[in-house]
């Protein structure tokens, strides 16, 4: 009889998945997978960064747009911009920009006692470097101010312009405080998106990139941002291990309670309190009270005589 209701509660465990995962405890649950929109976006994002690709490499009328850009000299013709714009598209170089972000998301891991923002930080650094820096070095394409054929795509001649690193990483930088954002984030997205788009144009506006590498540079970018989900529980588990390993750290360096002595030694305390209360006792000295003295005695003793 017990085989077979331990058989039949077996089939039931089987037959039934939804209690079996609900009796999982919380803290292992699995990560949401990507909606439906997320995909879509994703697919487009990469399709947009393909194509301008492959109109870089083939020479179609996007380069031509390119050096009509270039032609065009944008810094001469309001060059009342030229020094605040040289300042401003430092927001899109990677050094200061990460700085300036980190110090946030340092002080937000003080406060929420995690350090996944600093790590969604480092993973999506650590992407767009990948991404953006294979391509560079595939394309070798060469910038505006270097060019040598009019006309030309300028690619496989050493350079490293193409996407924009500065466009991709305003991106990506700025657009993490979106990602990570609880109360504010439609506004920490709209100032994402300005600070992609401002630091796209203002390298056109220099004249150090051309439209491709910006358009390159946004779809670039974007995909990093995108992808980042996916990461997500390798995030989670490394955030949990360094959260594990700080409690530990600091339980080390607490005096040890009694809860935490080991099991030896609290049962070889039991054992000594047990020997006490069963031990025989030991018979207890006989108090003999005294007989009084003779105070008549004192009477009879003689004194010293003190001249």
């Amino acid at each position: 009889m017990r085989n077979q209701r331990s058989q039949v509660a077996l089939l039931e465990r089987v037959e039934r998945p939804e209690q079996r995962s609900s009796e999982q405890p919380p803290g292992r649950e699995r990560w949401r997978p990507l909606s439906r929109t997320h995909k879509i976006l994703f697919a487009s994002t990469t399709v947009v960064y393909a194509t301008v690709i492959v109109a870089v490499f083939t020479t179609s009328r996007l380069v031509e747009l390119d050096w009509a850009v270039m032609a065009f000299k944008p810094y001469q013709h309001w060059p009342a911009l030229e020094t605040f714009l040289n300042y401003y598209v430092i927001a899109g170089q990677r050094g200061p920009s990460a700085i300036v972000v980190s110090i946030w998301l340092a002080w937000r891991c003080w406060r929420t006692k995690s350090m996944r923002p600093l790590l969604v930080l480092g993973v999506s650094l650590v992407l767009l470097n990948m991404s953006v820096g294979a391509v560079k070095i595939g394309t070798g394409r060469l910038g505006p101010h270097y060019a040598h054929v009019y006309g030309s795509n300028e690619i496989f001649l050493g350079g490293g312009i193409f996407p924009s690193g500065h466009t991709a990483n305003a991106v990506v930088t700025w657009g993490i405080l979106a990602y990570l954002a609880t109360s504010w984030r439609r506004t920490g997205a709209v100032l994402a998106g300005w600070m992609g788009f401002s630091v796209g144009a203002t390298t056109v506006y220099l004249g150090t990139h051309w439209v491709t590498d910006v358009l390159a540079g946004w779809a670039a970018g974007a995909l990093v941002l995108l992808a980042l989900p996916l990461f997500e529980p390798i995030i989670t588990s490394a955030d949990d291990r360094l959260r594990q390993a700080w409690s530990e750290r600091r339980r080390g360096t607490r005096k040890p309670s009694r809860a935490s002595e080991p099991a030896w030694l609290s049962r070889r305390e039991e054992q000594q309190a047990l020997e006490r209360a069963t031990a025989s006792p030991k018979p207890r000295r006989s108090m003999a009270v005294p007989a009084p003295r003779d105070l008549n005695h004192r009477a009879h003793r003689t004194l010293p005589v003190v001249s």
